[in-house]
């Protein structure tokens, strides 16, 4: 699951390091930073990917998130801030809409794993980013799946960044050669692309960096 953020591209290059093929997906889901999904493709080629697919479902519909509706970003948050509370930026149901969208692909690939960036230290208070969450997910993939039931395999959901913080990422993904110039992060991009600064998830990507000793590009 590839959105084009540092998390999911270290994700990718641990996967296909680790010797996986991987099938990248990607989600057009009527983000306001939509500007991800070109990020998400140069990163799935520049790592290797056998294919990128980005499917595109409309969450935007329902709106109730600052990411698909017209509602503000927060910006200027602090650390404190970003830790209390789930924030309007969380998208309803988002990861299990998006992991049932992984999940059918990788019935029809005859695949068994499925990779997904979540962090539970620097996550930003989203509840379907949390280890039990992850859990009780792949026990209903198991449950779900004609290869499930029929014992052919047996579905893993592999949360390899789960337990880092965003300066464990960054080290990571640069240890692995990580081109993080080439992902994007920022939940209210400027009409030109350009990342606000200011956002959650723009501050948490510094803070990583800052935290790293490493520079952004």
């Amino acid at each position: 699951m590839l959105s084009g953020g540092l998390d999911s591209a270290t994700c990718l290059a641990l996967a296909r390091r680790e010797g996986y093929e991987c099938y990248a997906l990607s989600f057009d889901y009527g983000q306001r930073h939509k500007v991800e999904l070109g990020a998400a493709a140069r990163v799935a080629a520049a790592l290797g990917a056998e294919r990128h697919l980005v499917a595109k479902i409309g969450l935007d519909a329902f709106g109730g998130s600052a990411l698909t509706a017209a509602i503000d970003v927060p910006k200027g948050r602090s650390a404190g801030e970003m830790g209390t509370g789930i924030p309007i930026t969380y998208v309803p149901a988002r990861n299990t809409i998006f992991l049932s969208f992984a999940l059918a692909w990788a019935e029809v690939l005859e695949s068994s794993d499925i990779f997904i960036g979540v962090n539970a230290l620097d996550y930003s208070g989203y509840p379907d980013c949390r280890p039990e969450y992850i859990e009780a997910y792949e026990r209903l993939a198991n449950l779900a799946t004609r290869a499930g039931v029929e014992g052919k395999t047996r579905m893993k959901i592999h949360t390899p960044l789960l337990q880092l913080t965003k300066a464990g990422i960054v080290k990571l993904g640069c240890e692995l050669g990580v081109d993080f110039g080439l992902t994007f992060s920022c939940y209210d991009p400027g009409p030109d692309g350009t990342a606000c600064g200011q956002c959650d998830a723009c501050l948490l990507r510094r803070k990583g960096f800052d935290e790293a000793g490493l520079e952004d590009r």
